[in-house]
């Protein structure tokens, strides 16, 4: 039987999925987002994701409306999957988007799910959705799958199409329907797991692993500044050895590593284990802004330079380097503390919307060109147009020339520092 495909939630994760579908045959891309739905039939992808090319290359029906998908029976979910202000799952997007495709499912649909969850929560949460907006069983009328997504937003080596996809299903009927569907377009192949809730684990512990090991080195990046060692010096010293892991100090912020193991800490939480390990972590990552900010207040008071009423600029505002992302960026953590100190702050970013940064964080961005000279830069996101300047850059950004800059992912070269900048790096 042919699989008839939908993809619902047509952001980072479910518009390359899309168009990589797309370009094997003719599928619906369905987000409740009009304005996205437009854009992306004019060729114009805001993420960056995907290039104008790419969109015009492919047989995708971009849609707002939900009755197209009961014209389908192989549905993709892929909405985000954020947390509350008290850290908690906020499943919403979820619940809202089970709730779209239950009023509108065909019978035996497949509907998998991409975004990331607990263990147990596809089972638990979101068929009792379908089956009470479709009037259908789970297992006779439709079923489910889940594969977990794995796009690195801005990464244009490991894509879609070229990273290890993990399938599963209810059952082993549906397991093997899930894999032809992924392995007809996912050149790397996939990865059969035993059941949704060991795909569901796999995820999260990705991003959980990966958290971890950058709050051990963000540990690390403390007490060597009270050392007064170069942590970048540290690491690469440290990193000759073979088996040593290529991690580096921080800010941990996204829709992943700073969100996902809040995930897995909540449904620890429900079987009765504190998650210390994890939790400590999170603890560390989540302080990283502030440690930057205070750090740069003790430079400033080091070199006689007045704290309050200054001017710092911080260069880059997303949540990681050339993408215009600013879902749970970290970076306004730096700002606010420094605020707090009565700090003038000015905050640039060459790939952030103004708007949606106002919308989301009150925040006022200043065009590169309209910056006027600081005391300090805080280099918070290395975008490769900033890069490219290299030193030249503080010419213009820093009070004559000279002053503070604090160069948070060790992406400048120390050695061609200029005399007249103070440098220091996380």
């Amino acid at each position: 039987m042919e699989q008839k495909i939908a993809v619902v939630g047509l952001g980072y994760v479910g518009l390359p999925l899309a168009v990589a579908f797309g370009k094997k045959q003719d599928i619906i891309g369905f987000d409740i987002n009009e304005q996205r739905i437009e854009s992306l039939k004019q060729g114009y992808d805001k993420t960056n994701e995907v290039e104008s090319y790419d969109l015009e290359d492919t047989s995708v029906t971009f849609t707002s409306d939900p009755t197209d998908l009961n014209k389908v029976n192989f549905i993709i979910v892929a909405v985000p999957t954020p947390i509350t202000e008290n850290k908690q799952p906020d499943l919403i997007p979820l619940v809202k988007a089970s709730e779209t495709i239950g009023k509108n499912i065909s019978k035996g649909t497949i509907v998998v799910y991409e975004s990331t969850v607990y263990p147990g929560a596809t089972e638990e949460e979101c068929v009792p959705v379908l089956e009470k907006a479709s009037g259908l069983k789970c297992g006779v009328d439709f079923f489910v799958g889940y594969s977990p997504e794995r796009i690195n937003p801005g990464d244009k080596e490991h894509t879609f199409t070229t990273i290890t996809k993990v399938v599963s299903g209810q059952n082993a009927e549906v397991l093997e329907i899930v894999a032809n569907v992924y392995g007809s377009v996912v050149e790397a192949g996939v990865h059969k797991a035993s059941s949704i809730k060991v795909a569901e684990a796999a995820k999260v512990i990705e991003n959980t692993q990966r958290d971890l090991n950058i709050s051990l080195m963000n540990e690390l990046a403390v007490i060597f500044d009270k050392l007064n060692i170069d942590t970048t010096e540290v690491l690469a010293a440290a990193g000759t050895k073979w088996n040593f892991l290529n991690f580096s100090p921080g800010l941990v912020g996204g829709h992943c590593i700073g969100v996902d193991p809040y995930y897995l800490t909540h449904k620890a939480q429900k079987v009765g284990h504190h998650p210390e390990v994890i939790l400590a972590g999170r603890k560390t990552n989540d302080n990283v802004g502030k440690f930057i900010a205070t750090s740069l207040v003790k430079q400033m008071i080091k070199k006689n330079m007045p704290v309050q009423g200054s001017t710092v600029t911080v260069l880059g505002f997303t949540f990681k380097e050339n993408v215009p992302d600013l879902r749970n960026t970290r970076v306004i953590d730096i700002v606010t503390e420094l605020e707090d100190f009565d700090i003038n702050v000015q905050i640039t970013d060459a790939h952030a919307d103004s708007g949606e940064a106002y919308e989301e964080y009150e925040i006022d961005l200043t065009s590169y060109s309209e910056l006027k000279p600081a005391d300090a830069v805080v280099f918070a996101v290395p975008h490769k147009v900033y890069l490219e300047e290299g030193w030249g850059m503080f010419d213009h950004l820093l009070k004559h020339g000279k002053g503070i800059v604090f160069d948070v992912k060790s992406k400048l070269n120390k050695v061609e520092c200029p005399n007249n900048i103070e440098l220091w790096r996380l």
